[in-house]
């Protein structure tokens, strides 16, 4: 979504990356910092002139991706050159990949053409891929390293050179190698602590096995924004529960012995993408930047976060001719605002402007029937929410951080809170969702869905909560089938992640979780 050209080379690839990071190292940050300060000021001109209003409200999806082997299911370098195919771009890892869908208005159909867009574009970069033996997959975190060497060494393995660190398996851009580069009081963290495994590492590379959805909702209204925020951080919890996907790390990431039954099917996070995430991104001794946000009560507050957020990696910028170039240097900044919910202020054209909420919390889905019905259930909960001036937005903000961070860690067994529509405080799961999809239901109908397209839209969401089995409790009981098997753990773990990639192979276009059989029943014999 980016339009603008940095001048030291940020997304450039094709200097040298030392001397880029070395021109980098050399901008004045208290300089890069007084530009966006002063950049502020056209926002808040153009939110008292309504530019950032709309007709309707819009929806949109990023969406990144995995390649890997397409017989062994081994993790993979997606050669560069499918990066061409419309719609992708390159993201952390030289195995990630990330789609950015159309923006679209937030309705029955364009729900349908989020998803019917995405499909189309994901096909068609399998059918190339598929020249270089590459399957593109959609998880939460791939278990299966490469095969030319070891996961570790794969994901921390760097040079050093006069002072800056590169990532071997980094993209080559200045924006990933300069988190672990650009001065010393700067740098993200360097170690991921997690049960049963500890990973040391001096660039971003570990945080690449992690890969995410992230649905956007516009609202019509810009004044709207810290409102439906405060409804997204309440959503976070509940939403990313039913969405867990990433129970276990590689194996080979477990501290000797490596992993037990115990730590795989009960004791790990659910959604280990959370603590990988935050443990790794945040700056050594510094302010967090990856964490779950304070809520906020003007657009004021809002663009003066960001603006005061810590500074990672300055850059000095020529906006060529978009409308957002009047503030290139905010979405510089904004671009490692990592909260897991953020506002977005941006658009190419002042007609296009677009002041919206972007969830990040929530991984990859087996499925993009499954990943559409999370940015339906999103959009829809937050319109509803808001029309009905729901009780849960009094939910103090300290249970919704609560909320988030236990259902990280349990999923749908997390001990979460909510208040219902009547006022009465709940903490059981099924009261929780039945007023939660009321709420997106009451929403979805607003913005003009049929009878039919909601129950299509939350069907895959609604079998989770009857089933209880989301896609990470799905793999734990792959691999307690697999463990019961006679497989070792490590066995198990791959056998598990085999039996999704194959089972996703099938039903990525059409399907949901809520179709696949049971692991047991799709045992290897």
């Amino acid at each position: 979504m980016s339009g603008c050209r940095v001048c030291v080379g940020m997304t450039s690839t094709g200097s040298d990356p030392v001397e880029r990071l070395k021109r980098v190292s050399d901008i004045d940050v208290e300089a890069f910092n007084a530009r966006v300060r002063d950049e502020t000021d056209a926002i808040r001109d153009h939110l008292e002139a309504g530019t950032f209003d709309n007709e309707q409200a819009t929806t949109g999806l990023e969406y990144e991706f995995y390649a890997v082997d397409r017989e062994t299911g081994h993790l993979r370098r997606i050669p560069r050159s499918l990066l061409s195919c419309v719609g992708f771009d390159r993201e952390l890892g030289l195995h990630n990949a990330e789609l950015n869908s159309a923006i679209h208005p937030f309705t029955g159909r364009g729900i349908d053409a989020v998803r019917a867009e995405v499909a189309g574009k994901v096909e068609a970069l399998q059918r190339r891929a598929a020249e270089d033996g590459i399957r593109v997959v959609s998880d939460g975190m791939w278990t299966i390293g490469p095969a030319d060497g070891e996961t570790d060494d794969y994901l921390t393995e760097a040079t050093h050179e006069e002072g800056l660190t590169l990532g071997i398996n980094v993209s080559n851009g200045v924006r990933y190698h300069g988190f672990a580069s650009v001065g010393d009081d700067r740098m993200i963290g360097s170690e991921i602590d997690v049960p049963g495994a500890r990973i040391d590492a001096d660039s971003a590379g570990p945080v690449s096995l992690t890969t995410s959805i992230q649905p956007h909702y516009q609202p019509r209204r810009a004044a709207d924004i810290p409102r439906y925020h405060r409804i997204a951080t309440r959503l976070a919890g509940p939403l990313l529960a039913l969405a867990v996907n990433s129970p276990f790390l590689p194996p080979e990431l477990y501290d000797d012995p490596g992993p037990d039954r115990d730590l795989l099917v009960a004791d790990g996070y659910a959604e280990h993408r959370v603590p990988v995430y935050e443990q790794m991104m945040n700056p050594s001794g510094r302010d967090r930047k990856v964490k779950f946000p304070r809520d906020i009560d003007t657009l004021e507050t809002a663009i003066d976060r960001i603006a005061s957020d810590p500074t990672l990696v300055p850059a000095e910028i020529e906006s060529e001719g978009r409308f957002d170039g009047e503030f290139v240097h905010f979405r510089h900044k904004h671009g490692s605002y990592w909260r897991w919910v953020r506002p977005v202020f941006d658009g190419a054209t002042e007609a296009s402007a677009s002041a919206r909420i972007e969830f990040r919390p929530i991984p990859g889905q087996p499925t993009i029937p499954d990943a559409v019905a999370i940015l339906a259930a999103f959009g829809g909960a937050m319109r509803g929410l808001a029309e009905r001036d729901h009780p849960v937005l009094d939910l103090p903000w300290e249970r919704a951080e609560e909320n988030f961070y236990a259902a990280a860690r349990d999923g749908l067994d997390a001990d979460m809170t909510w208040i219902t529509d009547d006022g009465t405080e709940t903490t059981r799961t099924a009261d929780l969702y039945s007023d939660l999809f009321a709420a997106a239901t009451a929403g979805l109908e607003s913005h003009g869905c049929t009878t039919d397209q909601i129950a299509a839209a939350l069907y895959p969401l609604r079998s989770r909560v009857e089933t209880g089995r989301t896609p990470a409790s799905w793999k734990r009981s792959a691999v307690d089938v697999a463990l019961d098997g006679g497989a070792t753990p490590a066995e198990a773990v791959r056998t598990a992640q085999r039996t999704y990639f194959e089972l996703q192979r099938r039903t990525l276009y059409d399907d949901s979780l809520a179709d696949w059989p049971a692991p047991e029943a799709v045992a290897p014999s």
